[in-house]
């Protein structure tokens, strides 16, 4: 039987992972999350659940064989409003995972974004994402830590926060249209995203934990595919019958996210799918 840890295991991705490990009966899942995003509504039976900060991963024993590292703070608007709490989970938190891996060498699949290709300084969040993936590769060269990074595009799915401050897009507009408010737009709306369905990256997260290849940079996982907020927009009104709210453009709001390389298809065999517009029919 694997053991496997999940850090941030209640929020939107760490609770959709474990629910996909559940489907195998050989593996033992604990999570340690300290519910600041997350929700006890994500827990499911027969998994361990910790209720602490990720900077005392120290104190659980590491016997495992994989950690799939999610904990973080996760958008660009928060980070500006709390720099020095990004900089503590995304950060340190990520250090400590590291150094707790020590211990057995566990297995690492790092939760990396695509904000990696933007300028760093646009945002703390973006700096400290960035900064993360570079401690990443510190240990596992000078270290020989088994550390895989997965670096994540705009991830889509049940159980998305809804959060106006930490939910995505999608999240925030499905509150709105219960509100009976207009979706807002920020800035021209001509901004595109790689739009990628939580299972597809799930399914992706796991063929890195079991595969034995070891990446030089990170495993993309978007789909190579974009689209424009302003199209995203269309698909909610041909589904919903609502209106836009176009608001001032927001600092850290890059223009583009698109998977840049096509190794996590051509060496995992991992196949995302464009299902954005059944997503939104079925909302």
């Amino acid at each position: 039987m694997k053991k496997v840890l999940v850090t941030g295991g209640v929020g939107f991705i760490g609770s959709n992972l474990i629910k996909e490990l559940k489907k195998n009966d050989d593996f033992e899942i604990v999570s340690i999350d300290n519910y600041s995003t997350g929700s006890v509504n994500n827990q499911i039976e027969n998994v361990k659940y910790i209720n602490d900060d990720i900077t005392n991963i120290h104190k659980i024993d590491n016997d495992f064989d994989f950690c799939f590292h999610l904990a973080a703070q996760s958008r660009v608007q928060p980070s500006f409003h709390d720099p020095e709490e990004s900089l503590r989970v995304n950060v340190i938190g990520t250090s400590k995972v590291l150094e707790w891996s020590k211990k057995n060498n566990t297995k690492i699949i790092y939760a990396g974004s695509s904000s990696k290709h933007h300028n760093p300084s646009d945002s703390p969040y973006a700096m400290y994402k960035y900064l993360g993936e570079e401690i990443c590769k510190l240990y596992k060269t000078s270290f020989n830590i088994n550390v895989e990074i997965a670096r994540f595009y705009n991830v889509y799915g049940p159980g998305e926060n809804a959060d106006e401050q930490f939910g995505n897009v999608i999240g925030i507009w499905k509150a709105k249209i219960i509100k009976g408010e207009p979706l807002p737009i920020v800035g021209d709306g001509e901004q595109r995203r790689d739009f990628i369905h939580v299972l597809d990256l799930v399914d992706g997260l796991i063929k890195i934990a079991f595969s034995d290849l070891n990446h030089k940079d990170a495993w993309e996982l978007g789909t190579g595919i974009n689209y424009s907020i302003n199209t995203l927009f269309d698909y909610f009104k041909e589904r919903f019958d609502v209106e836009s709210n176009y608001i001032p453009d927001q600092p850290g709001n890059y223009r583009m996210t698109l998977r840049e390389n096509d190794d996590s298809i051509k060496l995992l065999n991992w196949t995302p799918k464009d299902r954005l517009k059944d997503h939104i029919k079925n909302l």
